[in-house]
């Protein structure tokens, strides 16, 4: 899924000479903590509502904070996970998509971007996640499929996306497996680069086990 098909025109982006009252208005209204600041159909920057409680005047123009801008942005054909990614990294409330020319084409909400990503993955199902990246000549689900078998899994989704400019294919896999370390050190010895995965583990279970039997232990 890339991220434009997630894109929302409801919340407002704002210009260098908009007040920081108006500013900060537009968030309350918005219940978001960040806005995008163009000019003219330019992306400019992320202004937060950290930076413009820092203001001197509430009356002062955005343009005076210039400074505290951020540039965290996606391009509109990438991989909606690239944008939970920079959201998590980053603590922003909106993610700002932009063409290849640097003009803003919307955003997206991370609380919207949370709420695709549970239910794109099934995270209500058990079952683990796994993002490779490959050379989209490289890519064949044969492989991935025998790789995952191997472990004893099976993949239950399996998701692409190709980056045009470095000819490298995103490809998301979701297992019917939680315990997914092996599958990730099968992919790695095959050289599949492993961007993200989300699993558990059985050794996870027994610390948490062995901590529970100290807790009670201690209590005694």
């Amino acid at each position: 899924m890339l991220i434009r098909e997630l894109i929302s025109q409801l919340l407002p982006s704002v210009h260098l000479t908009d007040k920081v009252y108006q500013v900060l208005q537009h968030m309350n209204d918005n219940q978001v903590v960040h806005l995008p600041i163009i000019e003219g159909e330019k992306y400019i920057g992320l202004i937060s509502e950290d930076d413009l409680l820092m203001a001197e005047n509430d009356n002062d123009p955005l343009e005076v904070l210039q400074q505290s801008f951020s540039t965290e942005s996606v391009k509109e054909d990438e991989h909606f996970l690239k944008a939970v990614q920079l959201a998590g990294e980053n603590g922003l409330s909106i993610v700002p998509v932009v063409s290849d020319e640097n003009e803003l084409t919307g955003v997206v909400s991370y609380n919207e971007l949370l709420k695709y990503a549970s239910s794109f993955m099934s995270l209500n199902e058990p079952g683990g996640l796994i993002v490779l990246e490959i050379a989209s000549n490289n890519y064949s689900f044969s492989e991935i499929s025998k790789l995952v078998e191997q472990n004893d899994a099976q993949i239950t989704q399996l998701n692409t996306s190709n980056d045009g400019e470095t000819g490298m294919m995103q490809i998301t896999i979701r297992i019917n497996k939680p315990e997914v370390s092996d599958i990730v050190a099968t992919f790695q010895r095959y050289d599949y680069s492993v961007k993200y995965f989300i699993g558990e583990e059985m050794y996870e279970n027994e610390l948490r086990s062995n901590f529970d039997n100290l807790m009670n232990y201690l209590k005694i």
